[in-house]
Parts: structure tokens; sequence; C-alpha cells
């Protein structure tokens, strides 16, 4: 159990992220740290939910995935460790780790409460740091997970965005922007089903926007297109360049995919 990773929105511009890696390796000398990322926009628990759900499954089992994404930190939201099948996840339950969590067999939940693991003085603004650092290196070391603190039955998750099926259509919306500014959706790849033999038509706000696709370059330099992304979900990018600017997307967008065309009418 010697590979951590964290996901957070501290950026590196500052030293957060780095004295969180300092305490887990004051701890644990032996421990692998991974940055999943520290780019998640400040507070948008969403993002940090996605993120870490998109990349923690490619981890060898065992591994410790470290979630801070905390507009809530020093309040009373609750800290909270949980073990599963595969991996232990770490981080405020506000719902940053129930989409990762989503697809994976939980065995135990636990309240982290045991301050003797703590870094102290604890600073209401950096519990990334003073709890849940400490945690993963702990955990790293092979502390049980049931001596953090109480067992729980649930944890917050996140409201599920839904997708909205019709005979020849499904809508979903853009719940993610990567740095590239491609719009990921939650339209995952079994609700586009295999592909077709012609190219779906993507609706952004109602209005056509582009047609599915295989990959980026299957357009023109600064055209928009639609790709099924490697994080298993649709995703709309204008090659080349940032779909976020120049389409001027945003998270909460409708998007609907037009899986068939509709049926013409004739008249005579």
């Amino acid at each position: 159990m010697n590979i951590i990773t964290l996901t957070t929105d501290f950026g590196l511009a500052d030293w957060f992220a780095a004295t969180m890696k300092g305490v887990i390796l004051s701890i644990q000398p032996d421990a692998h740290i991974v940055d999943m990322t520290h780019d998640i926009r400040p507070g948008d628990i969403r993002a940090g939910a996605f993120a870490l759900a998109a990349g923690c499954r490619f981890f060898p089992k065992a591994t410790i995935h470290v979630a801070v994404v905390d507009p809530g930190v020093g309040s009373e939201r609750r800290a909270i460790a949980v073990r599963t099948s595969d991996y232990f996840f770490v981080g405020p339950d506000n719902g940053v780790l129930s989409l990762a969590l989503a697809g994976e067999n939980i065995k135990a939940i636990h309240r982290i409460t045991n301050e003797r693991l703590f870094r102290h003085p604890i600073s209401n603004t950096f519990h990334g740091r003073d709890i849940f650092a400490p945690v993963a290196g702990h955990l790293s070391k092979g502390l049980p997970v049931r001596r953090l603190g109480p067992a729980m039955k649930s944890f917050v998750r996140l409201p599920r965005s839904k997708l909205r099926r019709l005979a020849e259509s499904i809508s979903g919306e853009i719940v993610y922007i990567d740095r590239f500014g491609n719009a990921i959706t939650n339209i995952g790849d079994e609700a586009l089903g295999s592909p077709p033999d012609s190219s779906p038509e993507v609706f952004v706000r109602r209005r056509s926007l582009c047609f599915l696709r295989p990959f980026y370059q299957a357009v023109p330099h600064g055209k928009p297109v639609a790709v099924r992304g490697s994080s298993g979900f649709l995703e709309i990018a204008v090659n080349g360049c940032s779909a976020e600017n120049r389409l001027r997307l945003k998270i909460g967008d409708e998007v609907t995919v037009q899986l068939k065309s509709p049926q013409k009418t004739s008249t005579s």
C-alpha cells in the first residue's frame, strides 16, 4: 500500500500540494505519491469527483486515493475513509468521493476522528495537510481502516446527472471541461451503444453543433467535433482549439445526440 494519489484544487503556484506530500513522506518515506490533478477549479466538488472517478481505476490494487476539494473545511462536515475491494479513498464527506465510489464494491466506511493520527495543531483552513495527508501516510504503513474512527453506513453522494432517452436520441449535459477546453458530458459509451454506420448529429442547447467522429482530426482545424473520449464519455471538442472558448460552452449545458436521422414524411 505505498501508492497514494492526490486530487485537489490547490494548484501548483503555492506550497499547499507540496506540504501534503511532505507530511505523507515524513510518516511513510517509501510512499509513491502520484498527482492525479491539482488543477480542479477552486471549490468545484463535482469536477474533483469526476476527475477522481475518471482516473482512480487505472491504479494497482491497494492504492490510496486522497481527494481534497473542500470548501467546507473547518465546518461540521465529516472526514471519511472508505475501503473497497480494490482501493482506499480518503477525503471530506461532501460528495467528492462519491462518483468514484459508485463504481466500487464498498467494504467499510469510517469517519476519521482519531486525533492521535493527525498533525497538530490542526488548522481549520488546511485539513488536507493536517488530517487527510497523515491519515493516508498511516494507511500506507498498514494501519487498519477501523482504527481511524467509528464505522458509518453511508456517505454524501452528489446528485447524479440524469440522461433522457427517447427512441432515436439521448440527452445529457456537460459535466467537466478539461485543460484543452474539451467539454466532457455524462453520456457514456454504453448509452451511445456500438458505433453506428452513420455519424450521429450532436446538439448543444438544442442547436445543431457537430457530428460524432472517431477522432479529433476527422474534421478540419477549427471545426467542432464530438468523439468518444478516453474517460468513457462523449466529449465535444474543436480541432486545434478550445471548445469551451470557441463555442462558449459551460458546465450544465444540455447536449443531445440524435442517434438516428428523423424520418421525413413524403407527400404526394
